[in-house]
């Protein structure tokens, strides 16, 4: 585990696995950047030779997670991927993210980061939304674990989900505060090369294919499963590894 600060002092977590080309991967809403080793494929990718990074996102894991809605701003954890990417010194890496990671990889690319390839996996073009259809049921879902009140039966399947996770809910319901909306005229400014990769039963994100359209250099590819189910496909990881393995664009 190492550390590093966001730009407003905040300090934020991250894990190092492998060496060679820096891939930085992010990821999903209440998880644990650890969840790219244990259940995802960051290994798989270490072992073809990339420096795989794995920041815990704040309010998550191992990286602060202060129950102050004050430092949840609007674009924070973008601002905290830029500062990771600073305080890392890279400036020839990959990016990608899953879920909540996904549309951060896309605030990141709309804010300036230029890696050299990009994964946005797990969204659709409802990343570009302040909040969607589902925004307010997780803040509901966290502010009832967190204040212990009588939960159904998904509420119920989250908290056992935080609990092994060791997540804070009262942190954690902060973190949908967090996002902004993205004028779909600013991805035509992307020209980073970026696989949209969506599950094929992901019912709630069934829009990917139309923002792999809405970027410039963006490629869709549907793989078998749900939103849990895409990214344990051991598809997943091949399919990265072969985006990754490509040759570089012209003068990137």
């Amino acid at each position: 585990m190492q550390r590093f600060h966001g730009r407003d002092g905040l300090e934020l977590a991250y894990r190092e696995l492998g060496e060679g080309r820096p891939v930085v991967l992010l990821h999903g809403v209440m998880g644990l950047g650890s969840q790219w080793i244990d259940q995802g494929p960051a290994r798989a990718i270490a072992e073809r030779g990339y420096r795989v990074i794995l920041p815990d996102l704040r309010g998550h894991g191992d990286s602060a997670r202060p129950h102050d809605p004050a430092c949840y701003p609007p674009d924070v954890l973008a601002e905290d991927g830029l500062a990771l990417i600073e305080h890392l010194g890279l400036d020839d890496y990959d990016l990608g993210g899953y879920s909540l990671g996904g549309r951060v990889v896309l605030r990141m690319l709309v804010r300036g980061a230029r890696p050299r390839r990009a994964i946005i996996a797990g969204q659709g073009l409802d990343a570009l939304d302040a909040a969607t259809g589902r925004t307010g049921g997780i803040r509901a879902t966290l502010t009832a674990i967190a204040e212990g009140g009588e939960l159904d039966g998904g509420q119920r399947r989250t908290a056992y989900w935080l609990e092994q996770l060791g997540g804070d809910p009262l942190a954690l319901r902060n973190v949908p505060d967090t996002h902004v909306a993205t004028p779909i005229e600013d991805l035509a400014a992307i020209d980073v090369p970026t696989l949209v990769i969506f599950g094929a039963d992901d019912r709630e994100r069934a829009s990917a294919d139309k923002l792999a359209e809405a970027l410039p250099n963006g490629r869709y590819l549907s793989l078998a499963g749900d939103h849990w189910g895409a990214w344990t496909n051991p598809e997943f990881g091949a399919a990265i590894l072969d985006f990754l393995s490509e040759s570089s664009p012209a003068g990137r």
